[in-house]
């Protein structure tokens, strides 16, 4: 279990230790510093956002279109699958309040064991799972971690997230470090995923995955910069729905997608 689970653990070693170290650094900064950190954070996760969505994309027509691309359209139809996903996923998370029910869960958490705002402990808590969740390392790391027993990827991830996570504490506070329980969950099932399946999903998936959930960083970094406010948390189901488009497309029309085997 531990080959399968040891870069998650560390990660959420890491998030938690810099966590505790934003909520001290916190306590003594001033509302500016603590501003201007907020600003920081939203503009890499701007720049984290348009490497994930934009040139995964890009990279994902160039290398997937080659093998594939007879008629100059693969980027517009893997461009509709990816539309799809994320309107469906976001249209399933509204269904089910995803957004809503993780703000009164932080107030739940704020009225039983924080003095920090519930709002704002839902916040730090929604964003700080967003970002430490989504994007290639966490994709890719987990299926290495599960399928081939290889942490490497996840303990850069896990350093990254460490010092991000420090940033973030200062910033939003005590919901940060509750992310732990999301990076445990999600990254550990992944990993769990991996480990039974081999490696269950094929390359188009996994880099269409990585081009949604760079959207949704780009729509937590709006957030964060206070530009617009956004129900992340009911955009996060379409994350996980390439796969499954990709599969419908395959189904009906072979070849459209993935290359004939």
């Amino acid at each position: 279990m531990w080959s399968i689970l040891n870069g998650t653990i560390v990660n959420v070693a890491t998030v938690a230790i810099g966590s505790l170290a934003g909520l001290s650094i916190a306590a003594k900064l001033p509302d500016r510093y603590q501003k201007i950190i907020l600003t920081s954070l939203g503009l890499v996760t701007i720049t984290l956002g348009i490497d994930a969505a934009v040139l995964e994309f890009s990279k994902t027509v160039t290398r997937a279109g080659a093998l594939v691309d007879h008629d100059g359209t693969y980027g517009a139809r893997i461009a509709m699958v990816m539309i799809g996903s994320l309107l469906l996923g976001s249209i399933l998370g509204t269904a089910l309040r995803l957004h809503s029910r993780i703000e009164a869960l932080g107030s739940w958490i704020h009225r039983r064991f924080s003095s920090q705002d519930g709002t704002s402990f839902a916040e730090g808590y929604l964003t700080a799972s967003v970002i430490f969740c989504v994007g290639p390392l966490t994709l890719l790391g987990c299926l290495q971690n599960g399928a081939e027993h290889n942490p490497s990827l996840l303990y850069i991830k896990a350093l990254l997230d460490g010092f991000c996570s420090l940033a973030l504490a200062a910033a939003f506070g005590w919901g940060v470090l509750a992310s732990i329980v999301t990076v445990l969950v999600f990254q550990g099932g992944l990993s769990m995923l991996a480990s039974i399946a081999g490696d269950p999903l094929d390359d188009l998936s996994r880099s269409l995955m990585t081009v949604v959930g760079g959207v949704i960083l780009l729509a937590t970094a709006l957030m964060m910069l206070d530009i617009k406010k956004i129900p992340v948390a009911d955009m996060l189901p379409g994350m996980f729905l390439p796969p499954l488009m990709v599969w419908l497309v395959e189904r009906v029309s072979p070849g459209l997608l993935l290359p004939l085997s």
